[in-house]
């Protein structure tokens, strides 16, 4: 700051209004297009974490892993052109999960613009099909204004990423320029007669299911879904990826809208003559392809409840529509008087017992077994653990045979990007060191981004990565098996001794092979005073729990 004229440099500037928005954390790779901002973050150094990651994707995704473990925008900041491209990464994760994020790109000089300067982007056309807002600060003056918009677009409604594009010369600027106020989350509450109208609904429904999922809960809205859910007997199914919405072990939980979903589930979504949704997007993998619940018009009553207005009635025409934010909206529903369940009382039974019996582990061929070592997890972790994992066919044990607890034990991206599942544990080991987080990966996911545990490691992150090593890219080669058999190509790998890489970055490692060897490797990296990795071995034959890779080359 210029003490003798009271201006600040536009960095300086920037940083102070990301303190005053509350940020305490940003993921980066630095650049020379935005040093003004580094600058600036160096005199709340004290205050402000600014973790450098090994690549703008890793960066991202931690980014995009604060957001939904947090509930507070997620802060990135990257360089032009490449360093904006490779962000893209978290960003479309972050638009397509619904979370807070906002990615500060540095950008060339005003004066360099619109002539295909270096690494010049046009970040405005370049980021609106994955972003609520882009935009790009010309004047100095105006970063107050800026800061303030994308932290109330990136929280308000259906959460999700904004861009800010910064010109070189612009953070070097000064100015005399007036602090803003910290941001205000706007969400819609539901009104007394929308409430009264569902109540109703209820009353006449015989086989009702309430599907949670969706953006913007806290531990607090859980626990009055819980108290809605018991008071009225009522079945309760997570939507794709939100498992953490609803404690899995509670009787009224009936399982999770996922990939190859239990049939048993499929027929209590398509057998529902009420369905309340509350805050889910009914995407193509909770609806199975739109076909348990047809678009647009379903055959089953549909509640929908959701915090953006806009999202309501885009895909499906529900027969009650409710713009509300969940934290309303449990609340409210936690508030009603409740209903005779008499009438589904068996219903609701009879889905908790098909999810009891799904979640037990299958048999697996070779010396690993999956399934169990899920299951293990789920029985030793603590209360409050944090699981995620990465995309691809492992990720199907994980979701099935693991019970999610309390709010923010699950972190995962719901548009199954390869390569989230280390960084994510960065982020969240960052956020909450005093909590046991576990990541489970697929052997070509922990290729994309696996670096990252280098960042976990010089920031003290202590994470424990599981490494599952079958020498394929799975999920492609079992739709190759499936559609295309006999005609592999592309999908196999060659993997590199994810035992010793891990203890070349300083890692605690251990190798497993045989099922029963996981639980005492697993206690030495809970032990560890550092990020751990365990490399198991599966059997390259097994694609899911229920599919081998001969019996997917005869469908």
């Amino acid at each position: 700051m210029d003490q003798a004229n009271n201006l600040r440099m536009g960095g300086r500037l920037l940083a102070d209004q990301l303190r005053i928005q509350g940020v305490d954390t940003v993921f980066c790779v630095p650049g020379e297009s935005y040093l003004g901002l580094l600058d600036g973050l160096y005199d709340h150094r004290d205050a402000i974490k600014v973790i450098c990651a090994r690549h703008e994707a890793g960066a991202s995704n931690m980014a995009e892993a604060y957001g939904k473990v947090t509930g507070r925008p997620g802060i990135c900041a990257v360089s032009r052109g490449p360093g904006a491209t490779n962000a893209t990464n978290g960003l479309h994760t972050a638009f397509q999960d619904s979370t807070p994020l906002i990615l500060f790109i540095g950008q060339v000089s005003r004066s360099e613009r619109d002539r295909e300067a270096q690494q010049e982007i046009d970040y405005r056309d370049f980021f609106r099909p994955i972003a609520k807002w882009v935009g790009e600060i010309n004047d100095v003056d105006r970063i107050p204004e800026y800061v303030s918009r994308a932290f109330h677009v990136a929280q308000s409604g259906r959460p999700g990423p904004v861009v800010l594009s910064l010109p070189e010369d612009m953070l070097m600027d000064r100015t005399a320029a007036a602090d803003v106020r910290p941001a205000h989350v706007i969400r819609p509450s539901p009104s007394s007669a929308a409430m009264s109208e569902l109540r109703e609904r209820l009353t006449k429904a015989k086989r009702p299911l309430v599907m949670v999922g969706g953006p913007g809960w806290t531990q607090a809205s859980v626990d009055d879904m819980t108290r809605f859910v018991e008071a009225n007997n009522l079945p309760v199914m997570a939507s794709y990826r939100a498992q953490d919405r609803f404690d899995n072990r509670n009787d009224h939980y009936v399982g999770h809208a996922q990939r190859g979903l239990n049939p048993e589930m499929k027929r209590l979504i398509e057998s529902a003559d009420l369905i309340i949704a509350a805050g889910p997007r009914l995407g193509e993998v909770t609806t199975a392809s739109y076909t348990t619940i047809k678009a647009p018009t379903p055959a089953q009553s549909l509640v929908h409840a959701h915090p953006s207005p806009d999202e309501i009635g885009s895909v499906f025409s529900p027969d009650q529509a409710i713009a509300t934010g969940m934290p309303e909206f449990a609340a409210a529903l936690a508030a009603l008087k409740p209903v005779d369940s008499g009438a589904w009382a068996e219903w609701t039974k009879a889905g908790r017992t098909a999810y009891l019996a799904f979640i037990k582990p299958t048999e697996m061929a070779g010396d690993f077994n999956l399934g169990e070592m899920v299951a293990h997890l789920s029985r030793v972790l603590p209360e409050d653990a944090i699981m995620i994992n990465c995309a691809g066919n492992n990720s199907g044990w994980v979701h099935r045979f693991f019970q999610y607890r309390g709010y923010g034990s699950q972190v995962v991206a719901t548009s199954g990007s390869m390569g989230y599942g280390v960084p994510a544990a960065v982020a969240a080991k960052l956020v909450h060191p005093e909590r046991t987080v576990v990541s489970v990966n697929g052997d070509g996911c922990f290729m994309m981004l696996g670096q990252e545990i280098a960042t976990g490691l010089q920031y003290g992150a202590a994470p424990v990565i599981i490494v599952v090593n079958n020498g394929m890219l799975a999920t492609i080669r079992m739709h190759q098996e499936q559609h295309f058999p006999d005609r592999v190509v592309a999908t196999d790998l060659v993997n590199p001794d994810f035992t010793a890489l891990g203890k070349a970055y300083g890692a605690h490692t251990e190798t497993v092979r045989r099922t029963e060897d996981f639980p005492a490797a697993l206690e030495r990296c809970l032990a560890a005073d550092r990020l751990s990795l365990i490399e198991v071995f599966i059997d390259p034959t097994v694609l899911t729990p229920n599919l081998t890779l001969a019996q997917a080359g005869k469908h």
